[in-house]
């Protein structure tokens, strides 16, 4: 299970009403969090920053080890907490959210890989729609009436 206790981390530097906003939104967060989004979740609530303070807050979390990048295949970046365990991601491709996927699709065998590779990680990010965008299905087996 992922841990998404709310602590916010000694940076080292002024603790701020934004600054812990900011980390308790990525702490409470169901995936990673692209910096607008961030900025946007922020906004909404009693807090206000600007874009600027966002940045800086993510790129101290960054070089502290609070949070780690995540680079999605389009080439976007996010940002979610480092010590969440190993797992993947789901990408809606309509709606851009992107969800943590606690379970990992990949099981490589040595026996599996040309010789003389070696795994060392790998990230997998599926993409489609999420329950809030996907159009309810029909049974493809039933016969309208």
């Amino acid at each position: 299970m992922v841990d998404r206790s709310t602590t916010v981390p000694d940076l080292g530097t002024r603790r701020t009403r934004q600054r812990e906003a900011l980390v308790g939104l990525i702490a409470a967060a169901s995936g990673p969090l692209s910096v607008p989004e961030l900025m946007e979740q922020v906004n909404a609530g009693q807090d206000k920053v600007g874009i600027a303070t966002v940045y800086r807050t993510v790129k101290l979390l960054s070089e502290s080890g609070k949070v780690r990048a995540v680079t999605l295949p389009d080439g976007g970046v996010r940002y979610e907490r480092a010590e969440l365990g190993h797992h993947h991601h789901f990408h809606c491709r309509q709606c851009d959210r992107v969800f943590d996927l606690e379970l990992c699709p990949v099981h490589l065998h040595a026996k599996d890989l040309p010789a003389g590779f070696e795994v060392e990680s790998h990230e997998v990010t599926l993409l489609g729609l999420c329950a809030d965008c996907g159009a309810p299905r029909k049974p493809t087996n039933v016969r309208p009436r």
